[in-house]
């Protein structure tokens, strides 16, 4: 175990020699891999706070059914009933809006106050509104509730404004789909080089590795250097890209909070918690030990 360690301990202070022997290269890969990493996290830094306002958004979307002219006294309660008794599990709310409040409620309003005196009589049906409970599908649901409701007797017409709600959900999940083909390209970004990177390293190493093996180093010896070299430069980038995104935020809040206010709201971009960082961490310190060791046993066969 002693002997394990010491190999170890071995390998990490070689890595880091040759990274302070060369601090431009370093730096300068640094500085690509942990700006390649920021825009994924920005991207999901975006997407993490939009989806809690989407969600607010559409936790109450309602769909009101419309009664006939004709309807006889009482049709409203009664659909109102019948809903919540069939429809239970899929509506949070049902209430019945009268046409004389609905009347009423148009004549506090100023600029409808002078056209409705005009009116010999009360044009406005009575009209139940019912609230949705918030789930996956909300759009496709209300579309089917819309259908089988306009079917029911006395019920005019069911108004859905729906459209909002897919325009929500696609776009949403075009940000998803978007984000991960990002990362993608990122991972494959950090792969290059990384594997760029060690090769050098390799072919800069040569002689020495060459010497190694003639006194009996194994390829575990001779090769765990680069896979720190690898892990250490991703590991690094990480947290340079986590500091880059955080920076990059600040700007983007103030511009975002100056655009909230004028609108009577409050929004401002912020990154994943504290765990999805540390696993980020350790995917890119993973993917930079994976990249070393593709590129030291590629390059390191002389």
């Amino acid at each position: 175990m002693k002997s394990w360690l010491r190999q170890h301990r071995y390998a990490l202070r070689i890595t880091l020699r040759r990274l302070a022997l060369q601090p431009f290269s370093s730096l300068a890969n640094l500085l690509v891999i942990a700006l390649a990493l920021a825009l994924p996290l920005l991207g999901s830094a975006i997407l993490v706070s939009v989806e809690p306002v989407a969600k607010q958004v559409s936790v109450t979307p309602e769909l009101t059914l419309f009664l006939a002219a004709d309807a006889p006294d009482g049709a409203a309660e009664r659909i109102a009933a019948r809903i919540r008794g069939e429809y239970a599990g899929q509506t949070a709310g049902v209430r019945v809006v009268g046409r004389d409040d609905a009347l009423a409620d148009l004549r506090s309003n100023p600029a409808w106050e002078q056209a409705l005196a005009v009116l010999p009589g009360n044009p406005l049906p009575d009209a139940v509104v019912v609230t949705m409970t918030d789930a996956e599908g909300l759009a496709a649901r209300a579309d089917d509730l819309a259908a089988a409701w306009r079917k029911w007797d006395h019920v005019d017409r069911v108004q859905l404004d729906s459209d909002w709600v897919q325009r929500l959900e696609a776009l949403l999940r075009f940000g998803r789909i978007g984000l991960f083909l990002l990362a993608a390209s990122v991972a494959v970004v950090v792969l290059a080089t990384v594997f760029n990177t060690v090769r050098l390293q390799a072919l800069s190493q040569r002689e020495e590795i060459a010497v190694a093996r003639l006194v009996g180093a194994t390829e575990s010896f001779v090769r765990r250097p680069f896979l720190y070299l690898g892990t250490l430069t991703c590991s690094i980038a990480a947290l340079g890209a986590i500091a880059i995104a955080g920076l990059a935020l600040l700007p983007l809040n103030r511009a975002l909070a100056s655009l909230a206010r004028s609108y009577d709201a409050e929004f401002s971009l912020h990154l994943p918690h504290a765990g999805i960082l540390a696993l980020a961490v350790v995917g890119a310190a993973l993917l930079g030990a994976l990249s070393a060791r593709w590129s030291v046993t590629r390059n390191t066969r002389f």
